[in-house]
């Protein structure tokens, strides 16, 4: 006798077979899943220039009484202020710190406008912006090695930068300088100078009887540079102390110094052969112009004691600008 369950076996294989094609067409046909929305990274805020870094340190550490914000343009920036300690002041120093340094930098600048003020000069330092060709990464033109199978068309691409660099080199003009430095000359310029004039404007509401710029290191240059295109009438006297002239700047101290129309001290450090060949050319450069205005003080390195080092600039500084008082 037939087991009946057995028939029962090939429609229920048929059943299953539906079902399961049925399940995989109900599995393509459903919307693919939607994958999480991205989400949008947050915006970072701008970095402070290094500058802006240093002053915002010098105000959490400088009496509020010494600090004096600024505007140049768009600008606010940070000037320390000392008034002269006498009834009847000589004037207002300006002082321009170089590369690097801030307002009230150990070498120079911050031992000068604190000791000023007890010669009867008042003194405004003031804080630099960064400086955007300074802070460019040298450009180094190097050719590609060209394959030995390249084609005549590569081979023009590979030998122009070759032939651009042997031209320069042979036109005496730097192979590395970048096209656009002009420009980001002419801009950091524009802030310098900005900053020096709102310099000016704030030692005009002190009733200044004469104002000096005094320039430390590169600062020096700058302060050339600015009488030298500027040539304002506010200004008297110009003191380089440490001149030097940034990397990729031009002209040099040896044209721009000699050659300006206010009387100005040259004090350099005679310690190292390099010092001593660019002040010599720049006392040169006076001679031939016939300046009697250009003065140079030289002095000398005193390592391992540096209060003393700082304090011999400051009378050499002094005595150049108040000789009257130098015994008092």
């Amino acid at each position: 006798m037939p087991f009946p369950h057995r028939s029962a076996l090939p429609a229920l294989c048929l059943s299953l077979l539906f079902t399961s094609a049925f399940s995989v067409q109900a599995a393509d046909t459903a919307p693919a899943a939607q994958p999480p929305a991205e989400t949008k990274p947050a915006e970072r805020q701008p970095l402070l220039e290094r500058s802006q870094e240093e002053a915002s340190a010098l105000e959490r550490q400088i009496p509020q009484q010494e600090q004096q914000q600024l505007q140049a343009g768009s600008d606010t920036f940070l000037a320390l202020w000392k008034p002269a300690n006498s009834a009847e002041s000589e004037g207002v120093v300006i002082i321009v710190p170089g590369a690097g340094e801030s307002a009230d930098w150990p070498q120079a600048i911050g031992p000068l406008r604190q000791k000023l003020p007890d010669a009867d000069w008042g003194t405004l330092s003031v804080s630099l912006p960064d400086l955007s060709l300074d802070t460019l990464p040298p450009r180094v033109i190097e050719a590609p090695k060209a394959a030995v199978d390249t084609s005549s068309k590569e081979a023009s691409t590979v030998a122009k930068p070759v032939e651009q660099a042997a031209s320069a080199e042979a036109e005496g003009t730097d192979p590395s300088v970048v096209p656009g430095d002009d420009e980001r000359d002419k801009t950091d310029a524009t802030r310098i100078f900005a900053r020096i004039d709102a310099a000016l404007a704030f030692a005009q509401t002190q009733n200044a009887r004469s104002v000096v710029l005094l320039g430390h290191g590169t600062g020096a240059w700058w302060a050339a540079r600015y009488l030298s295109e500027k040539q304002p009438a506010q200004v008297q006297k110009l003191v380089m102390v440490a001149a030097q002239t940034p990397a990729g700047r031009h002209p040099g101290l040896q044209q721009l110094a000699p050659a300006l129309k206010l009387a100005t001290a040259d004090v350099f450090y005679q310690d190292t052969t390099q010092a001593r060949k660019t002040a010599l050319e720049r006392a040169q450069a006076a001679k031939r112009l016939k300046n009697d205005k250009y003065k140079q003080i030289s002095l000398k390195a005193l390592p391992g004691n540096s209060a003393a080092g700082q304090e011999q600039l400051y009378r050499r500084v002094r005595g150049w600008l108040s000789p009257q008082n130098v015994g008092s």
